[in-house]
C-alpha cells in the first residue's frame, strides 16, 4: 500500500470515528448544528450544540476533517459561532461562574 493510500485510510478512519461521535450526540439532543474552529497545532475544535441547548466539544487533526465529520454526520454546519448559534446554548450558573472567574 502506498504512503498516500496509508494517510487516506488514516484520515477516513479518524472522519468515521468523529462521524459516529457527532451523529450520537445529535441523537441523544434532538438534533445537532456544530461550528469548526482552527486551534493550532492540535488541530481543531468541533463545536456541538443540540436541539436541546446542551453543548460540548470535539477535536478533530484539522479542519478539513472536522468539517468532513459533521457532513457526514448529517448535522448542520455553522461557517461561524455567531450570536445566534451561541444563543441556542444552555448554559447553568457553573458556566457563568468559571467565566466570571477567568475575568478576575
Amino acid at each position: 500500500m502506498a504512503d498516500t493510500e496509508q494517510v487516506d485510510a488514516k484520515t477516513e478512519r479518524k472522519v468515521k470515528r468523529l462521524a459516529h461521535e457527532i451523529g450520537a450526540f445529535a441523537k441523544a439532543h434532538g438534533g445537532a448544528g456544530g461550528n469548526v474552529a482552527y486551534i493550532g497545532e492540535r488541530g481543531a475544535r468541533i463545536a456541538l450544540v443540540g436541539e436541546d441547548g446542551e453543548w460540548g466539544n470535539l477535536v478533530a487533526p484539522s479542519v478539513e476533517i472536522g468539517l468532513r465529520a459533521l457532513e457526514r454526520a448529517g448535522v448542520t454546519v455553522h461557517e461561524e459561532f455567531d450570536g445566534e448559534f451561541a444563543a441556542s446554548m444552555r448554559t447553568s450558573a457553573y458556566e457563568w461562574k468559571r467565566m466570571a472567574g477567568i475575568q478576575i
